[in-house]
């Protein structure tokens, strides 16, 4: 059966094909009470098919990596499955979504009429364009395809109009970053060849450490020379205040190496520091800028989007805290993952199965 993906008002080239896991789960009654917000009851027929479509995107994405019993393997704490996970995650999204919804008015967001067509349109394409087979499976209706979309439309500007109300003002010195020039030579291969002795791996790593004590002097008098003489690359590395901090700290960083960091922080603009060891490489590095502009920017841009995503985050998590929200377990238990998808390339991938 063959199950065209949507997104946003498209349906997307990719096909998803269903097919049978295990035994189904209890019916489905559609017009049954999926869960309560603020007084306000949404069916479990949408809920479903919700699921059954995060479902269907997962599948067609990580079925290749875990395997068939995807689903039922522990994603938590308490014995929880990841289809248990899943659902947890796509009951919640919906009532994110209901709650965006409710406070459209905050700032003045609206669906025209042109976007109201455009997801109607959509949804009657998506349900003329899949068998009824397919939609049965994933409990899709023209209804529930445009409520979804209609939801997601709501997001989408809901994120945009709270982004713009994020600070966006980040100064130079919370940005600034230095950029380096290095060479990373590992340690893992000196002294661990099979079947050598001890004092032989000794030796191996000596006569290693003697080879980068000459490339570090070699270094200070052309660094380029030396990385292209030895056949070694030369990466570069952008960090700033914050990273210099992480290093300072017991824990260091994840990005580099602590150690790295701290000899970058003896340079000059253009100096070459000495050999730098750590517990699995030895390094040899240049500051090749004390403030590198491109860098700084694009520091600023992430923190930015940083900035905005806190406080959609803030923004939504404050909704949730004010709303009143009730899943009726006994009716979302009978939503099982008990079919699988997997996704196709091609309409003529498609046409073959």
């Amino acid at each position: 059966m063959k199950l065209k993906k949507i997104t946003a008002y498209i349906l997307a080239g990719a096909v998803l094909c269903a097919s049978a896991l295990s035994g189904c789960g209890k019916p489905i009654d559609a017009e049954a009470v999926g869960a309560v917000l603020d007084g306000e009851e949404i069916s479990l027929g949408f809920m479903n098919f919700m699921a059954r479509y995060q479902q269907a995107t997962f599948d067609g994405y990580y079925l290749s990596l875990f395997g068939t019993s995807m689903w039922s393997n522990e994603a938590g704490e308490n014995g929880e499955t990841m289809e248990d996970s899943t659902k947890k995650d796509v009951a919640e999204n919906i009532r994110q979504l209901y709650l965006l919804e409710k406070h459209m008015g905050d700032y003045a967001v609206e669906i025209t009429a042109e976007e109201t067509e455009a997801i109607s349109k959509a949804a009657k394409q998506f349900m003329a364009d899949n068998s009824q087979k397919a939609i049965d499976q994933l409990g899709a209706s023209e209804e529930y395809v445009a409520e979804m979309l209609r939801l997601y439309t709501i997001q989408r500007k809901m994120q945009e109009a709270i982004h713009a109300q994020a600070d966006t003002e980040v100064p130079d010195d919370k940005a600034a970053q230095k950029t380096i020039s290095y060479m990373k030579i590992s340690k893992a291969q000196a002294g661990e060849e099979e079947n050598q002795t001890a004092d032989g791996a000794e030796e191996e790593k000596e006569k290693l450490a003697l080879e980068m004590e000459k490339l570090s002097a070699s270094a200070k008098e052309d660094f380029d020379a030396a990385a292209e003489e030895g056949n070694y690359d030369i990466s570069t590395y952008s960090y700033g205040a914050e990273e210099v901090k992480e290093a300072e700290g017991e824990e260091g960083t994840a990005v580099m190496d602590k150690e790295v960091i701290m000899a970058a922080e003896k340079l000059k603009e253009g100096e070459v520091s000495e050999l730098v060891s750590t517990e699995d490489a030895y390094y040899i590095l240049r500051l090749d800028s004390e403030f590198d502009k491109e860098a700084t920017e694009n520091k600023k841009e992430s923190i930015i989007a940083q900035r905005k995503n806190d406080y959609y985050k803030e923004v939504c998590d404050g909704y949730a805290e004010e709303s009143e929200f009730q899943v009726n377990d006994s009716e979302w238990s009978k939503v099982k993952f008990d079919r699988l998808f997997s996704i196709k390339t091609s309409e003529s991938e498609a046409a073959e199965e």
